[in-house]
């Protein structure tokens, strides 16, 4: 069952979702994460030190706007809103595990 989470950004209030794969549990059981967040072009994320997670078979190349993500190379909880640098036409190009 998705865990409903809330995403706060100084006076910004995000409602989001974390599906069941076994990286979103994982960030569930993280909860809360609070730090610094980071841009990488039009993409938002936040450093999530205490989860450590593999790619696994819910792992996407191509993700939409307002979708979220694990970054498993950095670590890191995403939010997609737009391009990053390393966008193609047609989708972005980056590992995305919901």
């Amino acid at each position: 069952m998705p865990t409903e989470i809330v995403i706060v950004i100084d006076d910004l209030r995000l409602n989001g979702y974390l599906g069941d794969s076994p990286t979103a549990q994982a960030l569930a059981d993280a909860l809360p994460i609070e730090g610094r967040a980071r841009l990488w072009g039009e993409e938002i994320y936040f450093p999530v030190d205490r989860v450590v997670a593999e790619l696994d078979d819910t792992a996407a190349v191509v993700v939409n706007v307002g979708d979220l993500g694990y970054w498993p190379t950095g670590r890191a909880l995403c939010i997609f809103f737009g391009l990053t640098p390393g966008s193609v036409p047609g989708g972005r190009w980056f590992i995305y595990s919901h």
